[in-house]
């Protein structure tokens, strides 16, 4: 979103595009509706709107660590063994990636609770917890102030670290999507090239952020620069391609067969 928000092109980019902030659940919920034209969506969202159009070239993705995803559980429940899961309920895709890790990990029992972001009270409630986006960040950071607060160890899973293992495939979590009458080719260059200069601006966003975010600047430069893939290149497609499949066969998603 670099361009969309910083000089020289935010200005004349505001002629031609109105952004609204909500969540990526939210975004795909207006694009559904017709009430947006052009959406951040969980890939997930693809499959239950299939008339949707993906922006080539620009994804959030990640090709191994990803850091904001995870799963933690009780070192003394191994994975099999899981039956209640709290999970954020911010990102569907997540969520339906989870499914999958499950079923492939011998654990097609394990029930979804949806919480809110609160670690602690979640493992007060469930197994597991999955959690997302900052809090997850935040929960990797305070991981020695926990283990002194509890007696319970207890394991984090990074869900796209475990989806590359399991899979060869990367963690691909979002795309730009359109409803089906807007021309993306047309509207794809305006995005790869916000793309291309928030890459060249880590240092600008990182220092941004750290005054907006309870994160350590460096913490933002490392997701940012090391965490994140934005460039949805081939193998992204392929990883998207093989997850729809896997979530078509295990039942989590309807059969959805992207095209771009």
């Amino acid at each position: 979103m670099w361009d969309f928000e910083h000089g020289p092109s935010a200005g004349s980019l505001a002629n031609h595009y109105r952004i609204d902030w909500m969540l990526p659940s939210e975004c795909a919920d207006r694009l559904a509706s017709g009430t947006a034209d052009i959406g951040l969506v969980p890939i997930a969202a693809l499959a239950q709107t299939p008339a949707l159009r993906v922006l080539p070239g620009c994804t959030i993705a990640s090709k191994d660590y990803v850091r904001s995803l995870l799963l933690v559980r009780r070192a003394n429940q191994p994975l099999a063994e899981i039956r209640t899961v709290a999970a954020d309920t911010a990102s569907r895709t997540t969520l339906a990636y989870s499914r999958i890790l499950f079923r492939k990990w011998g654990n097609s029992a394990a029930h979804f609770l949806p919480m809110a972001a609160d670690l602690d009270a979640m493992l007060d409630s469930a197994d597991a917890a999955i959690v997302i986006g900052d809090p997850a960040l935040l929960a990797l950071e305070e991981r020695a102030n926990r283990s002194e607060r509890h007696e319970v160890e207890v394991v984090y899973h990074d869900i796209a670290h475990e989806w590359r293992a399991l899979t060869g495939l990367p963690f691909v979590s979002a795309v730009w999507a359109a409803r089906a009458d807007i021309p993306v080719d047309a509207i794809a260059e305006d995005f790869i090239r916000s793309r291309d200069h928030g890459l060249a601006n880590i240092e600008a966003l990182a220092a941004e952020w750290s005054c907006r975010l309870p994160l350590a600047e460096h913490t933002i430069r490392r997701y940012l620069s090391e965490n994140i893939h934005y460039i949805l290149d081939e193998e992204c497609i392929e990883g998207m391609r093989g997850f729809f499949k896997m979530a078509a066969e295990s039942g989590v998603l309807p059969d959805y067969k992207i095209e771009l």
